[in-house]
């Protein structure tokens, strides 16, 4: 039976004289070693681990904050950005990005596509029989009618400027019931629109039971939008009429059909709109739509349209029916409310109030 002395085991670098068995003499002769933890340390930074060195004696009279230990990059993360792979997108050298999550992205402008120009024969319009009706004369430049339509149109460029696309240069002009003054001032808008330098606009008789745009001209009727949606063969720039109003164009409603609400539901009625407005950056469509509440066309409509006035009589029109209304045209993403036939303003602004035609300006 043999029993093995023990030797004290002293870690290199901690050896002093008379620490076992030539311990000593090796720690006296040879060079001072790191330890394991010592290199661990060196690799991974363990010195953060230390606490901060204290001095023997403090300042008198003065408070004083020790120095932290001067922070370290890790050794793990610092191999881990040399290597490749998604954790590696942002550097200790570079500072992270930051995406605001509600930003909005920049607005993309309509690009391509020919447009359809409008051609054939200018009809004269009488300036006498429009005033006879109430609306804008294109030859005078001033009025009340005038200055308030100015201010209608103003919103609506501003509204085509901002969205760039062909879908906001088409607008719905309706109201809840008849006799609201939805084909006035769908006919004054587009009058007004038309008096923009290097614009053009077209007026739409989309209501096909009571068609009435053609009529407000002193025109006779002719076949129109329906009449192109019935039939595929036709060309609807080929239908659209040209008058004497410098930029004003006028798409009668066309031949009457039962089944209206479907023609306007089908892909058909995507491709006769597309082709009105696309490419045509300086172009504006107006519809004279059919009351929302008393025929369903107008509900159809309001999809391919980014704009749509709702037009309300003042001490006429019902608050359930103009609700009741927006609801049906909440296919159009951009609604309205246009107040008619207004006499009070506590403002002391006369909207509707309309002066005389050839008036001087104030």
């Amino acid at each position: 039976m043999s029993v093995n002395k023990p030797i004290k085991i002293v870690p290199p670098g901690d050896a002093k004289p008379g620490d076992g068995p030539d311990n000593g003499k090796e720690a006296a002769e040879a060079p001072h070693k790191n330890s394991l933890f010592e290199r661990a340390s060196g690799a991974f930074g363990f010195d953060r681990l230390l606490p901060a060195r204290v001095p023997a004696k403090l300042p008198e009279g003065k408070a004083v904050r020790m120095p932290r230990p001067a922070k370290r990059a890790d050794a793990a993360d610092d191999l881990r950005a040399t290597e490749p792979g998604p954790d590696n997108a942002v550097t200790r050298s570079q500072p992270p990005v930051v995406i605001d999550a509600d930003a909005r992205p920049p607005r993309q402008r309509e690009v391509g596509g020919q447009k359809v120009e409008f051609g054939g024969k200018l009809h004269p319009i009488s300036r006498a029989h429009l005033r006879e009706q109430g609306m804008i004369d294109p030859e005078l430049g001033s009025g009340g009618l005038v200055e308030e339509f100015r201010i209608v149109k103003r919103q609506v460029l501003a509204t085509v400027e901002a969205e760039g696309t062909s879908k906001s240069r088409r607008v719905l002009i309706c109201s809840p019931h008849p006799g609201e003054g939805k084909t006035f001032c769908a006919t004054n808008l587009a009058i007004a629109l038309a008096g923009e330098r290097q614009s053009e606009v077209l007026l739409v008789d989309a209501d096909f039971g009571k068609p009435s745009i053609m009529k407000t001209f002193g025109l006779d009727p002719a076949p129109g939008l329906m009449d192109a949606l019935r039939d595929p063969s036709i060309e609807v720039e080929k239908l659209v009429v040209g008058t004497d109003i410098p930029g004003l164009w006028i798409l009668p409603a066309g031949e009457r059909s039962g089944s209206d609400a479907e023609y306007l539901a089908s892909e058909r009625t995507w491709q006769v709109l597309n082709r009105l407005t696309r490419g045509a950056h300086d172009r504006i469509v107006i519809f004279d739509s059919p009351p929302a509440l008393a025929a369903s066309p107008a509900a159809e409509l309001a999809k391919h349209c980014g704009q749509a006035l709702l037009v309300a009589r003042a001490d006429c029109t019902a608050r359930a029916a103009l609700e009741d209304a927006v609801d049906l045209l909440s296919g159009c993403a951009d609604i309205r409310l246009l107040l008619n036939d207004v006499t009070f303003s506590p403002s002391g602004r006369k909207f509707g109030k309309y002066y005389g035609y050839g008036e001087s300006p104030s």
